[in-house]
Formats: structure tokens, C-alpha cells, sequence
């Protein structure tokens, strides 16, 4: 089964790739808002925290198998397809944005109020301040994130497999499941928890890299 297993991790690292490629693409600017729009901060709109947390808090205690049947609609409009590697990545992305976005406000929460002042001082614009103060002193506990992030959507991947959507889960559920094989179970368990711990080795290097720079 080399061919069928190699085809899996395949396609779970092509779902796991652009949906955190685009949770960072919507969860990075909501992150940002979500810190921002404090009181206190830069833009402080208290309507506008409050109802951009609670669509993130709403969305993210949706389990992610009722997230993607509830979505079939917007995955059959967007890819044509409900079951393929391509429409799974809609859900995935819907997934992790609000979770990415809560590790990203987060991170600028935790720069000192005093960097911002002096910014502010020095005659430094809101998106000046954003671009120069808070990304650079934040991006080790983005990075961070975003392995967090990754990791979490490796599980969601093989929850799609349910699906018959593809990758480990599918390979998973198919052939070891159904055909009661538990070596073929055992061997996804097994290249799933190493693609996990490569994939937190990669964010922590990376992140310890950043912050000795």
C-alpha cells in the first residue's frame, strides 16, 4: 500500500499547507483588530472588539465536523466539489482563522505599552507603528501561533476523512476501518504524529530564531 500511503500524506500536507496559508492571510488582520480595538489601544472602538470577538468565539466552538457539513453549500460554490482535497480546504481555513487570529492578538498584547508610546511620540502613524513596532516585536509569538495552528489542522485533516475527502484520515477510515486493518490505522497514527512533530520542531526553531535576533 506504499503508493496509496504516500498519496494520503500527500494530499493531508497539501490541505495542511494552504489552509494555514490562508488562515494567515484572514487570521493576521483580524488578530490585529482584535488587539487594537482594545481600550486603550491604537484604534479602541469598543463595538467593534466586541463583535469581532464574538463571531471568533462563536466560530471556534464549532466542532469542526459541524462546521464542514454546515458548509457544504459555500464548499460546492467555491470548489465545485464537496468531497475532494480542494473543497476540504474551505473548511480547514474556516477552522483555523479565528483560532490563528486569537494566538495573534495575543502575541501584540503581550508588547509593552511603552514601545507604542514611543512610536506615538516619534510622530509614527497607526499602520507605521503596526508595520515597525508591532509585527517585529511579536512575530516569535506569531510564529508560535501559527505552529499551533498547524498542528491543530493536521487533526482536523483526518477528521475530513469521514468525509471521503482524502489524505491520512480518509486512508485511515477506508482501509483500516472498514476493512478492520489496524496496521494501516497504526501507520497513519504513526506519519501523522511525526508530520506533527516536524511541524512543531520547525515553529519552535524558527521562533527561538527570531527572538535571538
Amino acid at each position: 500500500m506504499f503508493n496509496e500511503i504516500l498519496k494520503a500524506f500527500i494530499e493531508t500536507c497539501v490541505m495542511v499547507f494552504f489552509s494555514g496559508l490562508f488562515a494567515t492571510l484572514g487570521g493576521l488582520p483580524i488578530g490585529i483588530a482584535l488587539a487594537l480595538t482594545k481600550a486603550g489601544q491604537l484604534w479602541e472602538n469598543k463595538f467593534l472588539h466586541i463583535s469581532l470577538g464574538a463571531i471568533v468565539n462563536a466560530t471556534r466552538s464549532i466542532p469542526f465536523i459541524i462546521l464542514m457539513i454546515a458548509i457544504f453549500p459555500l464548499m460546492k460554490l467555491l470548489t465545485g466539489s464537496t468531497i475532494q482535497v480542494k473543497a476540504v480546504i474551505v473548511p480547514l481555513t474556516l477552522a483555523a482563522i479565528p483560532f490563528f487570529a486569537r494566538t495573534v492578538e495575543i502575541a501584540l498584547n503581550e508588547i509593552p505599552k511603552g514601545l507604542i508610546e514611543a512610536a506615538k511620540s516619534m510622530g509614527a502613524t497607526p499602520f507605521q507603528i503596526i508595520r515597525k513596532v508591532l509585527l517585529p516585536e511579536s512575530m516569535s509569538g506569531i510564529v508560535s501561533g501559527l505552529t499551533l495552528t498547524l498542528v491543530n489542522l493536521v487533526g482536523f485533516s483526518a477528521m475530513a476523512g469521514f468525509n471521503g475527502s482524502g489524505g491520512l484520515g480518509k486512508l485511515a477510515i477506508e482501509y483500516g476501518l472498514y476493512r478492520y486493518n489496524t496496521e494501516v490505522v497504526l501507520i497513519t497514527v504513526v506519519i501523522m504524529i511525526a508530520l506533527v512533530q516536524f511541524i512543531q520542531s520547525v515553529g519552535d526553531y524558527v521562533a527561538r530564531k527570531i527572538l535571538t535576533h
